[in-house]
């Protein structure tokens, strides 16, 4: 009976941490942002998942480094599923990329309310620039195997820490057909610069 009284005691201080680590991810969000995407809708703060997504984190921010995202366009915004950007400037012109870089939808993250993802054609590999900001819960677009552009999904490589009633205002938008392209704001939605603090 001492013996199992002293257990408890040397366990019982643990209890707490462990109970920490059952938290969701987004509750245990302590640290500064990675980036600050400044939209004329207000400020959408992103930690990014580098050690789970080491080639899209840097991708991002070379982009950012680079000045690519200021002056571009949230140019696709679909309610109840995601908001798109990073490729089109406010005049509606596409801008130059880079070569794309290796799909890493596997690396277990899923496509949450919140998480930002790598955009791509249905070439598995064709992510260059632009991004989303899952609006939804949207676990169709999670890795399910390496069979297809289908199932190969989309890669998550960071998440909105704050500035989620941002994203929401946006998400709200109108939208309409511009050309070929379909789900459109009305009124531009515009990344007007990135911070990196």
């Amino acid at each position: 009976m001492r013996i199992l009284t002293l257990l408890l005691l040397l366990l019982l201080p643990l209890a707490p941490a462990a109970q920490e680590t059952d938290e969701p991810a987004e509750a245990q969000a302590t640290e500064s942002p990675d980036v600050i995407l400044h939209t004329n809708y207000g400020a959408i703060s992103v930690e990014l998942f580098e050690s789970e997504a080491p080639e899209s984190v840097a991708n991002f921010l070379q982009y950012a480094r680079d000045g690519h995202y200021d002056g571009t366009l949230f140019h696709r915004v679909i309610d109840n599923f995601m908001i798109q950007g990073g490729g089109f400037d406010v005049e509606f012109a596409q801008k130059p990329a880079r070569d794309p870089i290796i799909n890493e939808a596997d690396n277990g993250l899923q496509n949450t309310r919140g998480t930002l993802a790598m955009a791509r054609t249905n070439d598995p590999h064709s992510a260059t620039s632009q991004f989303f900001i899952n609006v939804a819960d949207n676990s169709f677009l999670d890795h399910r195997n390496k069979m297809s552009g289908q199932t190969w999904g989309y890669a998550v490589f960071g998440r909105v820490i704050d500035g989620m009633d941002v994203v929401d205002e946006i998400r709200k938008v109108e939208t309409h057909s511009r050309g070929m392209h379909r789900d459109v704001p009305v009124e531009p939605v515009v990344i007007e610069r990135v911070e990196l603090p």
